[in-house]
C-alpha cells in the first residue's frame, strides 16, 4: 500500500487523543487487513484501549476514505516480546527485562538477556546472570543487531 505515510498523518490526532503512539502500521495485502499496532509509555495496551482506538480510526477512515478496496482494520498491541526498533527507547526501559543480539560477541555471548540498568551516550548497560553470578554487559548500540522485550520465566 502506497498510502502508509498519509495514513500515519491522518491517524496521529487519534493517537494523541488516546495517549498512545504508533508502533507499527502494516498493510497485509493477502488478507486485505490494515494492522495498526499501538503502544504507550507504560506498555499496557488492553482490549478496551484497542477497541477505543479502533472505533476512532474506523470513523476517521469512513470520513476520509483513503483505502479504495475492501479491507479489515485490526488494532493491537505490539506484544509482550515486542521488538525495540528505536534504541533510544532504552532510556524509558530502565529495569525492564530485554534480549539483545549482538553483531560482535560480548565475553563470548552472542545474545544477552537481562535488565536494562542504564543507557547513556549510546551505551547500554544490561545486568545479566552468568550461572549464579550477576554481571554487567556494556554494549555500544552500534553492536546491537536486534533487541526485544523479554519475559522472565
Amino acid at each position: 500500500m502506497e498510502n502508509i505515510d498519509k495514513l500515519k498523518a491522518l491517524f496521529q490526532p487519534v493517537f494523541d487523543e488516546c495517549h498512545v503512539r504508533l508502533y507499527e502500521l502494516v498493510w497485509l495485502a493477502g488478507e486485505h487487513t490494515l494492522q495498526v499496532a499501538i503502544d504507550n509509555d507504560t506498555h499496557e495496551i488492553d482490549l478496551d484501549l484497542c477497541a477505543t482506538v479502533s472505533e476512532k480510526l474506523s470513523e476517521l477512515l469512513d470520513q476520509n476514505d483513503p483505502i479504495k478496496e475492501e479491507y479489515s482494520l485490526e488494532v493491537c498491541s505490539p506484544g509482550a516480546e515486542r521488538e525495540i526498533k528505536d534504541y533510544q527507547e532504552f532510556n524509558q526501559l530502565l529495569d525492564e527485562y530485554v534480549l539483545v543480539r549482538l553483531h560482535t560477541p560480548f565475553k563470548q555471548l552472542d545474545e544477552i538477556t537481562g535488565y536494562v540498568r542504564s543507557f547513556k551516550d549510546n551505551v547500554l548497560e544490561i545486568e545479566y546472570r552468568d550461572k549464579a553470578v550477576k554481571r554487567t554487559a556494556t554494549i555500544d548500540i552500534d553492536n546491537i543487531e536486534f533487541a526485544r522485550m523479554a519475559i522472565k520465566l
